[in-house]
C-alpha cells in the first residue's frame, strides 16, 4: 500500500482542517484536550453539526446519506477529529446497529431508523452482554416470546454503555432454546420508553456513571421490529462485532494521546532535565509510537478493503489498538508519578475551573487509566479475539 497523499488527498485534508477550525465549539474541544466528561447534550451536539455538513457517517453508502468518500478520505477525516479534539461521533448507531440494519433490515426499516441515526434523533445503546454471559456471549439468557404480532421480552443485559441516555437498544435475545445455543439466537430493535425496562447505574472506579444494568420484565416488543429472520441473529452480531472491533482501534485519537503524553513527559523534569530525554522512558515512548505506525497501517489495508465485511483483522485492530490505548494512560500515570494521583470528579464534571490539587492536566489520568483497563475486555476480551486469529487465520 502507498501511504503517500495525493495532491487530492491533500486537499481533502484542508478542506476538513477549515471545517473544523469554523464549527468545532471551543468549550467542547477543551473538554476533550483536558480529558474533561462530556454530557449527553455535548455528544449530540457536536454530532448535529457534522450531521447537518453531511459528514456524521463517512463509511456509510450515499444511498443511505454517507458523503461517498474513500478509505484515506476516512482516515483523514478520523485523523483531523482526533488532532483538533473533537467530541466522538458514538458508534452503537452510526457503526453498529446501522451497517446490520442496512445488511439485513427490510426497506421499512432502513426507510425508518437510518436517518434518525445520521442525525442523532435516536440515541443507541447496544443489549448484548449478560451477568455470565459476556465473552461467551452465545450463552445469553434474556428471552423472547412470540405472542401474536409481538415478542415478549424477559431478562438483564449489563455493562450498557450510556443505556441511561438512549431511546433504544439493540439486543439479542434467545427465541429458541432446544438448539444449538448459537441457532437459537435473534436480533431485536427495543424502545427504551416501553414499559417494564428499567435501567440501574453502575458506577465505575473513575466515579462516573458510564455504564449500566437493563431489566426487560414483560416488555412488549412488535414483531416488526425483529432485524432478518428469527434464529439467525448470531449471524447479524458477528456481522455487527466486526465492525465494532475496528472501530475500537481508534488510531486518530491514540495519537492525540501520544502528543499529549509526550508533552507531559517534556514537562517533568528528572535529574537535571525532561523526562522525555531519560533514555529508559524514551524508548518506552519510541517503542509505542512504532507500534502505533504498524497499527495505522493495518487499519488502512483493511478499511480500504471497500467490498469485504470486516474479517480476522478487526479482531487484530481490537487487540492492538485496545493494548496501545492501555499503554498510552499507563505512561501518562508513569510521567507524572504522585501528581497523577489527585482525582477532583467536579473538575471533571466541569463544576469547578480548575481542580482543587495538581495540575489541570494531570487531574484526570488516575481515573483515566482506570477508565481504560475496560478496553481489553469490551467488543469481545482480547483473549477471545487471540482464539479468533488462531482458528480463522491459522486454522488451528
Amino acid at each position: 500500500m502507498d501511504l503517500n497523499y495525493t495532491s487530492e488527498d491533500q486537499a481533502f485534508r484542508a478542506t476538513v482542517r477549515a471545517f473544523l477550525e469554523a464549527n468545532l465549539p471551543a468549550d467542547l474541544q477543551r473538554k476533550v484536550r483536558k480529558h474533561l466528561r462530556l454530557s449527553r447534550e455535548d455528544l449530540v451536539r457536536w454530532h448535529k453539526i457534522v450531521a447537518k455538513q453531511g459528514w456524521a457517517a463517512p463509511a456509510w453508502p450515499t444511498e443511505f446519506g454517507g458523503p461517498g468518500w474513500n478509505a484515506t478520505q476516512r482516515h483523514i477525516w478520523e485523523e483531523e477529529c482526533a488532532i483538533a479534539g473533537t467530541p466522538p461521533i458514538l458508534p452503537f448507531g452510526i457503526n453498529m446497529v446501522a451497517p446490520v440494519i442496512m445488511a439485513f433490515g427490510n426497506a421499512e426499516q432502513k426507510a425508518h431508523y437510518l436517518p434518525r441515526i445520521l442525525n442523532c434523533d435516536d440515541w443507541w445503546c447496544q443489549g448484548y452482554s449478560e451477568p455470565g454471559s459476556g465473552s461467551d456471549l452465545a450463552s445469553l439468557k434474556t428471552t423472547a416470546e412470540r405472542v401474536g404480532d409481538h415478542y415478549i421480552v424477559n431478562g438483564q443485559k449489563t455493562w450498557t454503555t450510556l443505556g441511561q441516555h438512549a431511546d433504544m437498544i439493540f439486543c439479542l435475545v434467545r427465541t429458541d432454546g432446544t438448539v444449538r445455543k448459537q441457532e437459537g439466537i435473534s436480533f431485536l430493535l427495543i424502545d427504551m420508553k416501553t414499559p417494564g425496562i428499567t435501567v440501574r447505574p453502575i458506577i465505575m472506579l473513575d466515579e462516573d456513571h458510564e455504564v449500566n444494568e437493563v431489566f426487560f420484565d414483560n416488555v412488549k416488543v412488535p414483531v416488526a421490529n425483529l432485524i432478518g429472520k428469527e434464529n439467525k441473529g448470531w449471524t447479524y452480531a458477528k456481522y455487527l462485532l466486526g465492525h465494532e472491533r475496528t472501530g475500537i482501534a481508534a488510531v486518530g485519537r491514540s495519537k492525540r494521546e501520544l502528543q499529549f503524553l509526550k508533552k507531559l513527559a517534556t514537562d517533568q523534569v528528572k535529574k537535571g532535565r525532561p523526562l522525555l530525554e531519560d533514555p529508559l522512558f524514551a524508548a518506552k515512548v519510541a517503542t509505542l509510537e512504532i507500534e502505533l505506525m504498524a497499527l495505522e497501517t493495518t487499519v488502512l489495508r483493511t478499511i480500504s478493503q471497500e467490498d469485504q465485511a470486516p474479517g480476522p483483522q478487526a479482531s487484530m485492530l481490537k487487540v492492538r489498538g485496545s493494548e496501545i490505548q492501555q499503554t498510552l494512560t499507563e505512561l501518562m500515570v508513569e510521567a507524572l508519578g504522585p501528581n497523577a494521583l489527585p482525582f477532583d470528579p467536579d473538575y471533571l464534571e466541569g463544576k469547578t475551573e480548575a481542580p482543587v490539587a495538581g495540575e489541570g492536566d494531570a487531574a484526570p489520568l488516575a481515573g483515566y487509566y482506570f477508565n481504560f483497563r475496560k478496553t481489553s475486555i469490551y467488543g469481545g476480551s482480547n483473549e477471545i479475539q487471540k482464539n479468533i486469529i488462531t482458528q480463522m487465520i491459522l486454522g488451528l
